[in-house]
């Protein structure tokens, strides 16, 4: 049997920055990755949104990772030279009965530690955005776009410049809890093989809940249920007249469709929340009329056929729809009692902004356990 120090499972934005945080740490690491390429479902099917920090719920990882992985995030990408923007983004109220909602995601950002968000008339904000329709906005200049693959090759080259490997088309069948580690069961390209490791990490994504429900040794009372809620995405078809994101009031199921921009410029609106059962990318373009209806409360001069179908990605959600959105689960050793293990779940939005942070957060939990 093949062994190696720390196994990392899932090679998205998540698992590139824990392997790169761990190979800097001098720790021997194998990437175990079932698809053929990196990042190809949660990483790099989302908004490539640099999030401030402003929606979730103080003292949650989700608000504590997410400000902390936000500046780690612009650094990195200045030192790397991955290509970012540092757009800032628009939070609009369309009417004044609006203005309490966007009192209230004031108030939340600042007890999250965002304390950067201004207060705009709609004038103020219209002055900004001339196709912009709204009565009272906040600015937050500390939300931006980045390049998604290209902060994942970044970390994926410095993960390898210190040591790791990353093992394409690698799926993880079984794994047992032995003493001293774990040995997994690997299928590499239809081919079982047999890996043992001190240490592994389970940053799986949609995949996660399932590697850890095959682990023999870990209690199942720590695997927690897998709900999926799919984003559909529809581009914008002309040339985009805003340079700042723009997002309305958040409803119950989300942040509401919002608008986004790439480092191209083009225009892109979403996400919608589509709770499915099983994975499934394909986007009906049926769903396009309740876009536009969502759109012209803030941009009333959207053009009828504008906007066409474009990508959707699967959030990997803990709880179904109609529950309060749950928090991030880093779960350690000093949650389930089993030496040298991480399991990550329920890692969705804003995975992306916090991963280096939540790197870090895995790096504590197995440096503290040994």
């Amino acid at each position: 049997m093949d062994t190696v120090q720390t196994v990392v499972v899932g090679a998205g934005v998540v698992g590139l920055a824990i392997a790169r945080a761990l190979a800097r740490s001098g720790r021997e690491v194998v990437i175990l990755e079932a698809a053929d390429a990196i990042g190809t479902e949660t990483s790099s099917r989302n908004s490539e949104v640099i999030h401030a920090g402003i929606y979730y719920e103080p003292g949650s990882l989700k608000a504590q990772l997410c400000v902390e992985g936000r500046e780690r995030l612009y650094a990195y990408c200045e030192e790397r030279g991955v290509a970012y923007r540092n757009c800032g983004k628009l939070i609009v109220a369309a009417t004044d009965a609006q203005r309490d909602g966007l009192e209230r995601i004031d108030k939340r950002a600042r007890a999250a530690g965002v304390e950067n968000l201004q207060w705009l008339s709609g004038a103020e904000a219209i002055a900004m955005e001339p196709s912009l329709q709204c009565a009272h906005a906040l600015l937050s200049p500390s939300t931006g776009i980045v390049d998604s693959h290209g902060f994942m090759l970044a970390l994926q080259g410095e993960a390898e410049d210190h040591g790791a490997m990353l093992a394409r088309c690698s799926r993880v069948r079984r794994g047992r809890v032995v003493p001293g580690g774990f040995e997994l069961e690997v299928d590499a390209g239809g081919e079982l093989m047999q890996l043992g490791c001190r240490e592994l990490v389970n940053a799986a994504g949609l995949g996660a809940n399932a590697v850890a429900s095959v682990l023999e040794g870990l209690d199942p009372s720590w695997v927690p249920p897998l709900y999926l809620a799919k984003g559909n995405y529809f581009a914008l078809a002309a040339k985009c007249p805003f340079s700042r994101l723009i997002y309305p009031i958040p409803n119950e199921a989300g942040l509401g469709v919002h608008l986004t921009i790439d480092l191209g410029g083009q225009g892109r609106f979403g996400p919608d929340v589509e709770w499915i059962e099983q994975i499934d990318y394909d986007v009906d373009p049926a769903r396009c009329a309740g876009f536009y209806e969502e759109i012209r409360t803030y941009w009333p001069g959207v053009p009828d056929g504008a906007l066409h179908a474009s990508y959707a990605g699967i959030r990997p959600k803990l709880v179904p729809a109609g529950k309060a959105a749950a928090d991030f689960r880093i779960d350690g050793p000093e949650a389930h009692r089993v030496d040298g293990l991480v399991n990550l779940f329920g890692i969705e939005s804003p995975g992306l902004t916090a991963s280096m942070a939540i790197a870090e957060r895995v790096l504590r939990a197995l440096d503290t356990a040994r």
